[in-house]
Parts: C-alpha cells; sequence; structure tokens
C-alpha cells in the first residue's frame, strides 16, 4: 500500500517465499481477497487500486491462479460504474499479458464488455479515454508491458506453486486469530528451523558480507576523502540537453502518429519525469500552430491528456495563458491554429471555464492580434456548442469569469464588448449584456437628473429670496412717498 510502485517486486519475494513455504503464500492470498471484498463493499478506491495491482502481479507471478483475476473483472464489470472501470482497466494493463495466453476466451469475454460499456456511453469521459488506451495495449499484443519483468523471474515452471483462491467471501478465512501473540514453548527449536529455511531461501549471505567489508574497508578509508571532495563537486548541465532531446522526441512522436488513439498513447508512454509535462503540452501547440489549417487530432490527443491526468490539464492551462499574453507575435494562421485547439479543450471540458478569466476584453487590455485570437475561440466554441448552449455555459460560468469577457464596470468597456462580438456574428452572446448596459444608462442619467435638479431648486430659492426683498423695497417706498404727501399737505 505505502509503495505501489514495487508491487512486482514484492510480489517477486512472495513467489520466492510461496515456493519454500507455500503455508504463507496461501494466507496471504486469503487476507488479500478479504480485504478486497471489504474494500469492495466500502468502495475505497485508493486501496482497491493497489490490492487489485497486487493481485495481479501474484496472478503473473502464479501464486495465485488466474481464475481469481478473472472473477475480480465479473465482479467489477458486472455493474459498472466510473470507478469498477477505471478499476478493471488498471487491472488488466497489469495482468492482460498472462490472460492472453492462459485463458484468451476470459480475456476476450472482459473486452466485450468494455466495448458494450464504452458503446453505451454512460461512464466518465475520462473512463472512456482509459478504455480506448486499454485497446490499443491489447491491440499491441501488450508491448510494454509484459507479465514478470526479465530480472523478476527468479523460478522455474516447477518450482511454482499455484493456490486456488476463491473471490468469495464463504470460502475464505483469513485466520486473523494468527495476529495475536501466543506463547511458544519449543521457541529455541522452531527459531533455529526457521534460520534454516531463510537460508534455503536467502543462502547464507552473512559471512560473505562480512568478507567484503572486511576487503573494502581498507580501501574505502583511503578514498574517503577524495570521494568527499568529489561530492562537493556538482556537475549542472547549462546546454539543456536532456530538455532537447526530450523535445526532439515528442516532435518525431508526434510527427509519426497517424490517428490520436496513436499518439496519445505513445505520448502516455514516454518515461519523462515529473515535471516534463509542460514540454508535451507546449510541443503539441507548437506542432497545431505550425500546420497549414487545423488538424482535429492535436485537439483530440490535447483533450484525452488533460482528463487522464491532472498534471496535463494544468499545464495547458498555463499554455493558454502563455499563447494568449504572447499572441503579438503570431500570424494569423499560427492565430487561428491554437485559438481552435484551446476552443476544442474549453468546449470539451478538457480546460476548465476560468481559463477565460486571463482574457479581459477591454479596448485598453487587447490589442489587434489578441482579438483576432478571441474572435477565433469563440467562433469555434460556438460551432461546437451552438451559441444558445455556449451562452448557458457562460451563464453559468459567470461567478469564476466575473468582469473578463463581459466587463461591467463602466458603460465604455461594456460597449466596447457587445460591440465586439456584434461583429463577429455573435451577438446573441450579448443579449444580457445590453440589458445591463441599458440598467448602467438608466442609473446614470437619474444621478445626472438628480444633480440638475439638486441645482434648479437652489436657483429658485435664490429667486424667491429676491422677490421677495423686491417686494419689502417696495412697501418701503411706498411708506415714505405716503409720509412726505401728508407733511407736504400739512404745510
Amino acid at each position: 500500500m505505502a509503495s505501489p510502485c514495487f508491487t512486482d517486486v514484492f510480489a517477486a519475494v512472495i513467489a520466492v517465499v510461496n515456493s519454500r513455504i507455500p503455508e504463507i503464500g496461501e494466507l496471504l492470498l486469503k487476507r488479500i481477497v478479504w480485504q478486497l471484498n471489504k474494500s469492495l463493499r466500502c468502495n475505497d478506491k485508493p486501496r482497491l487500486l493497489a490490492l487489485a495491482k497486487f493481485v495481479a502481479h501474484l496472478v503473473n507471478q502464479r501464486v495465485a491462479h488466474h481464475t481469481l483475476a478473472l472473477e475480480l473483472l465479473h465482479r467489477l464489470l458486472e455493474n459498472p460504474s466510473d470507478d469498477g472501470v477505471e478499476l478493471a482497466v488498471a487491472f488488466l494493463t497489469e495482468c492482460g499479458a498472462l490472460l492472453h495466453d492462459l485463458s484468451p476466451r476470459g480475456l476476450a469475454a472482459c473486452f466485450d464488455r468494455l466495448r458494450d460499456v464504452l458503446h453505451e456511453g454512460e461512464i466518465d469521459k475520462r473512463v472512456q479515454f482509459l478504455i480506448e488506451g486499454l485497446f490499443a495495449i491489447r491491440k499491441a499484443n501488450f508491448r510494454g508491458y509484459p507479465a514478470i519483468r526479465p530480472e523478476l523471474d527468479l523460478l522455474e515452471d516447477d518450482q511454482q506453486i499455484t493456490h486456488d483462491v476463491s473471490l468469495d467471501d464463504s470460502g475464505v478465512d483469513p485466520e486473523l486469530g494468527r495476529n495475536v501473540f501466543k506463547f511458544d514453548p519449543d521457541y529455541a527449536l522452531h527459531e533455529s528451523q526457521f534460520e534454516a529455511k531463510k537460508k534455503s531461501i536467502l543462502g547464507d549471505q552473512d559471512e560473505e558480507e562480512e568478507e567484503e567489508e572486511e576487503e573494502t574497508s581498507t580501501g574505502s578509508e583511503s578514498e574517503s576523502d577524495e570521494s568527499e571532495e568529489e561530492d562537493d563537486l556538482e556537475i549542472k548541465d547549462k546546454t539543456e540537453t536532456e530538455a532537447v532531446e526530450l523535445r526532439r522526441t515528442i516532435y518525431l512522436t508526434i510527427m509519426n502518429s497517424l490517428r490520436f488513439e496513436e499518439l496519445g498513447h505513445k505520448l502516455l508512454s514516454l518515461n519523462i519525469a515529473p515535471g516534463q509535462e509542460l514540454e508535451i503540452c507546449r510541443m503539441l501547440v507548437e506542432a497545431c500552430a505550425q500546420e497549414k489549417t487545423y488538424n482535429r487530432i492535436y485537439g483530440l490527443v490535447a483533450q484525452r491528456l488533460s482528463m487522464i491526468r491532472l498534471a496535463y490539464r494544468a499545464n495547458f492551462e498555463r499554455c493558454f495563458a502563455e499563447q494568449y499574453s504572447t499572441s503579438h507575435r503570431l500570424e494569423t494562421n499560427k492565430l487561428r491554429n491554437v485559438a481552435t485547439l484551446f476552443a476544442h479543450l474549453i468546449a470539451t471540458d478538457a480546460l476548465p471555464w476560468d481559463v477565460l478569466g486571463y482574457v479581459r476584453l477591454t479596448e485598453e487590455d487587447t490589442n489587434s492580434s489578441s482579438r483576432i485570437f478571441v474572435k477565433y475561440l469563440f467562433q469555434e466554441m460556438t460551432e461546437q456548442l451552438g451559441i444558445r448552449k455556449l451562452n448557458e455555459r457562460l451563464t453559468e460560468n459567470a461567478a469564476v469569469l466575473g468582469d473578463s469577457i463581459f466587463p461591467k464596470d463602466s458603460t465604455r468597456n461594456a460597449r466596447f464588448s457587445i460591440n465586439f462580438f456584434t461583429q463577429i456574428g455573435l451577438g446573441g452572446l450579448t443579449e444580457g449584456m445590453r440589458e445591463h448596459l441599458k440598467e448602467m444608462e438608466r442609473v446614470a442619467k437619474e444621478d445626472r437628473e438628480k444633480k440638475l435638479g439638486g441645482s434648479d431648486s437652489e436657483s429658485e430659492v435664490e429667486e424667491s429670496s429676491s422677490d421677495d426683498e423686491g417686494r419689502d423695497r417696495k412697501r418701503r417706498r411706498r411708506k415714505s412717498d405716503g409720509r412726505d404727501r401728508k407733511r407736504s399737505r400739512r404745510g
């Protein structure tokens, strides 16, 4: 469970021990079957994958009978689910070569069932790609997936002891009582017998190791100082020879493949180190850009890689950001090919829709090349999904897209986005944006009217106050004129 990459090595060790002490091999198989049934009931996928791989290699080493493998495959494919089919594909990849020789009819029945599952189309796309990859491996007669590696083929046919253990719960006793400590009155006798068995299996290597240590101890002391100095020196290859060789291998693989299934299988079979998936993604994008017209094989391979492994999905997302940011360096034909490739990945959900967040469709944030890129991107997605479905997907992902494709921070940016999609023939995508623009203009108009209304009221107040002052002056003048007239009459 802790080291699944060494499962075939552990199975080889068990095969050697089983040839001398069959009881250990039988007990191990019983406990594995018991854990398998328990994990199947609990749907514990990580444990099931590890146990199934162990069973496959025990079958390859002839510790377990091949009927156990067929039983497990029947159980997994009887009521197919995404996890069950994925587990069956992984199991057949490990022990398919042996079943091809020992039980070709049983293997053919399993592949017929997988073909039916594939045609029904009810399982996840990623699992469908795994099934197609398994068919490609079978077509190549499991080349690259041998039952036993030559260095682990340690026993002759007459030394192998095979146990026929069934997957049925009722016939399996894990003998858990052996886990409990029990006092052994004949401990010394049994321990000496065990040591004799151990030497017969592993050989008497202790004395040989001691002699070798004595011979090498004198020489190692004299060379220790020199080796320490050499260890301090680290050789760094700054010529990037390995990277160039890897890119050359990837390029030749792409050019020598006729179908996308073949290309995907070859790329997944490359012995690349973790972190080198980015080189494969970049090479696929660059090869696609160099074509005179878009070749759909690149989109299908990129889709398969992204759905099978998350590392490829993340790296293709990184490639999208790189290609969009450097779109001004690409010619129109390359822009069309690259945009069509990424449109296929987004439309098929091989890439998350939030990658469109890298695009901010405003006059300041785009140039002529990036607008051409976005044009081909959305036109290709419209061809694959239809404008109604595309509009629905954009609406569903509005939260993660934010204000990138349809900016709503200002009427100027909103109007630019609407005009852009209208000019490329996709005005149907902007219906919601048009309503939002109308609302923004209405709110802006109300704000202006409020400001104008406030200034008008102030002027009215000023006018009314000035009118009142004028009336007061007239009254004072009339009073003063009346007084003057009275005085003149008296005089």
